[in-house]
């Protein structure tokens, strides 16, 4: 496992919010595959495995890595390193990510390989090539740095071939993002700085973003943000929409609205429980149980325009759940989910701020019942 000097040092403010909230950070797949390539290449350029090996990541930390495994032959040198996410529920919190160096003849550069549970890029959209493993592009630069430092002391020519794997990987990936965007075979080999910051919100706000741009890239103009696999199933039900064409939003509806504003389509439809589209509705981005609420009072004066009376809204107010709320309105023909949807939808076209996205959406209850829709509607309100 890895160790760090203080808390603090982990990523500057991130640092500082660390040390308040007590959770530990950890370790990037990236920069456990460069401790484990370090590792490998010094060995295999005649030192010992370095144990533990220490790496400098991007901001200019200096974590120290155990080894894990290590073998040596006349022409690679394998390493491997357990990665340690922290605190953060990461799951590949634990995997053993393995770096085997092999030599090559001067003037080959370095050259990455996917070794068994790394994945191979298949499709467009993705900050790598199709065909080329997945390992990303901060990782690499990472990893050509380590080796070049290597070989300045240890007299190597730094070309080399990097063979990255993960123990288990194809199976750890079907948990991830990776095979919705063509990522098939494995995992990711991640990390911008090396750090991972615990309960972060930044990696699926990331892959958000890259779900974007594997759908631009495979040229669909329609895409649906869906908060769950029920919201998503009935979203495929009512529009068709390919699997490259839907974005796991989670809770996270802003960070789908911002990317689109910056990097349009046609059109978006925004699928999900009624409680969560009700707290969109009410104009918060965020829709996690933890930093948003059903605002019931909200409701209850939605419902009013919609027709309720005063005995029906202040049901609605005092109701124990937002779904509750739009069965109460249901069953007295007062059209809650639509009006919900509407507002979710008018909420939506706000945060765009004109750009060139038309916006439907559906409430759907825990079965998935539609309970509410909105039609589409673009900027200028058609």
């Amino acid at each position: 496992m890895a160790e760090a000097k203080t808390t603090a040092e982990a990523a500057g403010g991130r640092g500082a919010q660390l040390e308040r909230s007590g959770l530990r950070h950890g370790w990037t797949t990236g920069a456990c595959a460069t401790a484990a390539t370090t590792a490998a290449y010094t060995a295999l350029l005649g030192a010992e495995f370095p144990d533990p090996v220490t790496v400098e990541l991007p901001k200019g930390q200096r974590p120290a890595f155990a080894l894990a495994a290590e073998e040596l032959t006349a022409d690679r040198a394998m390493a491997a390193v357990v990665k340690d996410a922290g605190d953060d529920p990461d799951v590949t919190h634990g995997a053993l990510v393995r770096a085997t160096v092999r030599v090559l003849p001067p003037g080959s550069g370095v050259v990455f390989r996917a070794g068994p549970g790394v994945g191979t890029v298949t499709r467009p959209g993705l900050p790598l090539e199709v065909g080329e493993p997945a390992i990303n592009p901060v990782p690499r630069q990472m990893m050509r740095d380590h080796i070049a430092s290597v070989a300045a002391r240890y007299g190597g020519t730094g070309d080399v071939e990097i063979e990255i794997s993960v123990d288990h990987g194809e199976e750890i990936a079907r948990s991830t993002w990776n095979p919705r965007l063509g990522i098939l075979g494995g995992l990711s080999i991640l990390g911008t700085t090396g750090i991972v910051v615990p309960y972060s919100c930044s990696a699926w706000i990331d892959s958000i973003r890259r779900g974007v741009d594997v759908a631009r890239a495979a040229g669909r103009t329609h895409v649906a943000g869906c908060t769950g696999s029920t919201s998503e199933k009935v979203a495929v039900a009512v529009h068709g929409l390919p699997q490259d064409a839907l974005l796991d939003m989670g809770d996270f509806a802003g960070a789908v609205l911002k990317y689109l504003r910056r990097h349009p389509v046609d059109r978006l439809t925004v699928a999900g429980g009624f409680a969560k589209l009700s707290k969109l509705a009410a104009g918060h981005l965020d829709l996690h149980s933890s930093r948003s609420q059903v605002d019931k009072g909200f409701l209850a004066e939605l419902a009013r325009r919609g027709g309720a009376d005063a005995e029906l809204a202040e049901a609605v107010a005092t109701a124990n759940t937002g779904l509750e709320t739009v069965q109460l309105c249901t069953a007295r023909g007062v059209p809650l989910g639509d009006l919900v949807a509407a507002a979710a939808r008018d909420t939506a076209l706000g945060v765009l701020r004109g750009a060139p996205v038309a916006v439907d959406v559906i409430c759907i209850d825990r079965a998935g019942t539609i309970v509410g829709r909105a039609e589409p509607r673009g900027p200028g309100g058609g």
